[in-house]
């Protein structure tokens, strides 16, 4: 019966070579297939990064420390601006509130104080501020119409003073 299965009956010429060429795409399919298959692209082993991909994140960290320092520089350019600006406010409500007590006359004595009244110290009124040669040539090319970073790359210094001087004169 083995015998009957492997006996085939003769084929002419053509038809040997079709199936000959069957046999071969069948052997070929059945190779080529499992290479075919998509991969899962984590299950993959990683590849140690290039010298340039080092770089690459390298320069990509430099930048972003340039920003973060950049933007406190600025941070810390308003906050030295509003902290000027609070002590401005504080010390005028503390001269608004010397000349509130100047004018009302001294307080009368509480009958329940207990203790000697300490004499009242009035306070001088602060002389008008004089402008700072430094500053009077931030004014003169404020008032020219320049920004403050254009002032501040004119004579070098940094822009969050050149903020703070101009803040501090338009609190006058």
């Amino acid at each position: 019966m083995a015998g009957q299965l492997l006996e085939l009956p003769p084929l002419d010429p053509t038809s040997r070579w079709l199936l000959m060429g069957a046999v071969a795409v069948t052997i070929v399919y059945a190779v080529v297939r499992p290479m075919m298959r998509k991969k899962d692209p984590l299950a993959r082993p990683r590849l140690p990064a290039s010298l340039s991909d080092h770089r690459s994140v390298e320069r990509e960290m430099s930048n972003l420390l340039v920003e973060l320092s950049e933007m406190a520089r600025q941070i810390t350019g308003q906050l030295d601006t509003r902290a000027a600006k609070l002590e401005l406010l504080i010390r005028e409500a503390d001269e608004k509130i010397a000349r509130l007590g100047a004018s009302t006359g001294p307080p009368s004595p509480s009958p329940y104080a207990m203790t000697a009244e300490k004499p009242r110290v009035e306070r001088e009124p602060e002389p008008e501020p004089r402008i700072d040669p430094a500053h009077a040539e931030v004014y003169s090319l404020a008032d020219q119409g320049r920004s403050p970073r254009e002032i501040a790359a004119q004579l070098s210094r940094p822009d969050g003073e050149i903020e703070l001087i101009l803040a501090l004169r338009s609190a006058r």
